[in-house]
């Protein structure tokens, strides 16, 4: 049976992980009879209200931004089946996978304070390269190929982030990273290095198409597990 591994980064797509992307993952994964253990870092995040609310201090609508665990938060989506990304280990399992979300953005890494001076967190960037170097695919979905982009970069993966001309592909080209444009249910595979990625909602406008790309992508990653002398570097 294979066990995938899922790094989530809290729990909302405008501040965590994205809750639709996450549920297509882990049901594409549990559909073929694999297992999924979610894992999260360590650290807190600054909280953004996913309704629109007005800045009126007369009225009192206005929010005082929040702080919240992304550890205790990421396993709402787990249903508390958590551990902390320090425990992740390549050699118990078949390959590492990040849904998307701007979890992604501002609590996996900083791109969406830093731009193309973004870091990745130390927990994540370990764990991205360590599967990449036991030869293990990396999947990805929405905003969550830019991590990859910012830690694999530098040899020259293959990977989409929807439109090769918004400004996230810009950036992912800028580490070295050759991007493929594609639609909402695409996928892109780069099977010189073992990295699958999907747009997700970069490119996608209905639930349907989010599914419907995380199919593809584990489908793929099937093919890729099933077939490692073909996938190898």
């Amino acid at each position: 049976m294979k066990k995938i591994a899922v790094i989530l980064s809290g729990c909302g797509n405008r501040d965590g992980s994205e809750l639709q992307e996450s549920l297509s993952l882990m049901l594409a994964i549990d559909r073929r009879g694999w297992q999924y253990q979610c894992f999260a870092p360590e650290g807190f995040f600054e909280v953004v209200p996913h309704i629109d609310v007005q800045d009126d201090e007369e009225e009192g609508t206005v929010l005082d931004m929040e702080q919240r665990d992304i550890f205790v938060e990421s396993a709402r989506i787990a249903r508390g089946n958590l551990l902390p990304l320090e425990e992740y280990k390549p050699a118990d399992y078949d390959a590492l996978a990040l849904p998307g979300g701007m979890g992604a953005a501002r609590n996996l890494s900083t791109f969406a304070f830093d731009g193309p001076r973004m870091e990745v967190i130390d927990s994540v960037q370990d764990a991205i390269l360590e599967t990449y170097r036991a030869h293990k695919p990396v999947v990805a979905m929405c905003i969550a190929p830019m991590v990859l982009a910012k830690v694999l970069g530098r040899y020259e993966v293959a990977l989409t982030l929807g439109p090769d001309d918004n400004a996230a592909s810009q950036v992912a080209k800028g580490f070295g990273c050759k991007v493929q444009a594609c639609g909402p249910t695409d996928v892109c595979v780069d099977a010189e290095h073992n990295v699958i990625t999907t747009p997700a909602y970069m490119a996608a406008s209905h639930i349907s198409e989010i599914f419907d790309g995380a199919e593809h992508m584990v489908a793929e990653l099937e093919q890729m597990l099933n077939n490692p002398e073909k996938h190898s570097l």
